[in-house]
């Protein structure tokens, strides 16, 4: 029994091996860099696909032990002469032997092909997903707006502010929002300051895509109707995803009250960290989905199918049964974030912590000497994380992205696409860096830059349809 496991496990190493040569035989020279790792972790790899291939094997190993006892039993119950029972208990032995050895030899054939399978399913990744909205015929062809946009940047910083405030703004933040109360924050007072209606949508943000399609319809409703404006929408990462939901499957209902959807960073074709991490039939995909639904569902109250919703196969099913309106104003922005080393130290101010009141010591008990509470900032290094996983995707599928959504699957069709120079991360335009660098534009310029832009863009939709 020893010598068939270590047969198996041979075969299941070698399955491992032949699979990821298969892979790296076409692949670009950048990519063949990841060999000696993986070949590190064949030993990882074949313990959690030997632990499959022991679940797969399960049902097959009590479907032979059936067949064998059904097959002792029907001897029993033949009455034959001792003569007969002799020979055929030898012709049944030799038998038994040649069934074992030639089960065992289909077993090990059917674990090999399984085990390639996964491992190719593996390293493959999304390799043929990246980028699918483009390659898909009868798609609305881009705009590029990023000359203009700059243009109109620079007159922001140069104090030329254009925005009219005959509208109402929307700015919709995406997935994890609810674990970053500055989200949008600095946008807001911005907006406000320069006498504008600004709102952050309060949605759940862990939640799935049509039913925050629903929430938003409902909320740009009672934006409309409570000030009597239309709403301009600015939509980050999921955000932009959710918003434009809800304009294809409610634009009934919306079309008298929306004049226009910004969608910052967002993977409307889907995102390849989201759908490595998610997809079926690859290595180690139970614990992968275990310990998702543990963080997701157990530690911040959401819902799996938030995560399940930017992966490439829901993406591509749902843009198929929910079309975007063309008349409708669209603006795409994506960038590149950096992975310079300098990056590795950069903090990001996420949220502030209320420190309580503290009684300064050796100064007695009156109230001016107890010390009043204060606010601190949280700072984690967010840039880092998204400039490794930057790297990781440059590396492994040669793609530019921000960190998590790259730049082919941020560009909606039929819209006006803005491609900045600068090296921004995922969350760059949503949070307060805790550097600042006065030379640059921040991300309320940035932000008003593409509702300004966004505006005149519907003024040009709008003369083009009187005529």
């Amino acid at each position: 029994m020893g010598k068939d496991l270590r047969y198996l496990q041979h075969h299941i190493r070698w399955g491992i091996l032949q699979a990821m040569l298969t892979s790296l035989k076409d692949a670009d020279v950048k990519e063949r860099i990841w060999l000696p790792v993986m070949l590190n972790n064949v030993l990882v790899a074949g313990n959690l696909v030997t632990r499959d291939a022991n679940r797969y094997s399960e049902d097959l190993g009590v479907i032979s032990y059936g067949q064998h006892s059904s097959h002792f039993r029907c001897n029993e119950v033949c009455k034959k002469s001792s003569f007969e029972m002799k020979e055929e208990s030898h012709v049944n032995i030799r038998s038994e032997i040649l069934g074992t050895k030639f089960s065992y030899q289909s077993t090990a054939l059917l674990f090999q092909g399984f085990i390639i399978s996964r491992v190719q399913k593996t390293l493959h990744g999304s390799s043929g997903d990246i980028g699918w909205l483009q390659c898909t015929p009868g798609v609305a062809p881009v705009e590029d707006g990023t000359a203009r946009f700059l243009e109109v940047l620079q007159g922001i910083r140069n104090g030329e502010h254009m925005l009219p405030n005959s509208y109402v703004y929307l700015l919709i933040p995406g997935l994890f929002s609810n674990l970053g109360p500055l989200y949008f924050v600095s946008t807001k007072k911005f907006f406000s300051k320069m006498g504008l209606a600004c709102h952050i949508a309060k949605i759940h943000s862990e939640a799935s895509v049509e039913h925050n399609a629903w929430e938003l319809k409902q909320y740009i409703e009672e934006l409309y109707w409570g000030s009597g404006k239309r709403v301009i929408l600015l939509g980050h990462s999921k955000g932009g995803v959710d918003a434009a939901a809800a304009l294809s499957m409610y634009w009934s209902d919306l079309k008298d009250k929306v004049d226009g959807l910004a969608l910052v960073q967002s993977p409307y074709g889907g995102t390849p960290l989201v759908s490595d991490i998610l997809r079926e039939g690859q290595i180690a995909d139970r614990e992968t989905r275990m310990i998702m639904e543990f963080f997701i569902c157990k530690l911040i109250k959401g819902d799996m199918q938030a995560l399940e919703d930017l992966t490439y196969e829901k993406r591509r099913e749902f843009i198929m049964n929910h079309r975007l309106p063309e008349c409708i104003p669209l603006i795409s922005f994506h960038s590149e974030a950096s992975v310079a080393p300098s990056v590795l130290a950069t903090m990001s101010h996420i949220s502030h912590a209320e420190l309580p009141s503290l009684p300064l010591p050796g100064f007695g008990s009156r109230e001016s000497d107890v010390q009043g509470g204060c606010k601190v900032p949280v700072v984690i290094p967010v840039s880092a994380v998204l400039a490794l996983s930057a790297l990781h995707l440059q590396l492994r599928y040669g793609e530019k992205s921000d960190g998590l959504v790259t730049c082919r699957d941020a560009e909606v069709p039929g819209s006006v696409v803005v491609r900045p120079d600068l090296k921004l991360d995922h969350a760059w335009m949503v949070y307060s860096s805790w550097k600042k660098d006065p030379n640059e534009p921040d991300a309320c310029e940035m932000s008003e830059a593409l509702l300004t832009l966004l505006v005149e863009l519907g003024k040009k939709k709008q003369e083009q349809g009187r005529e």
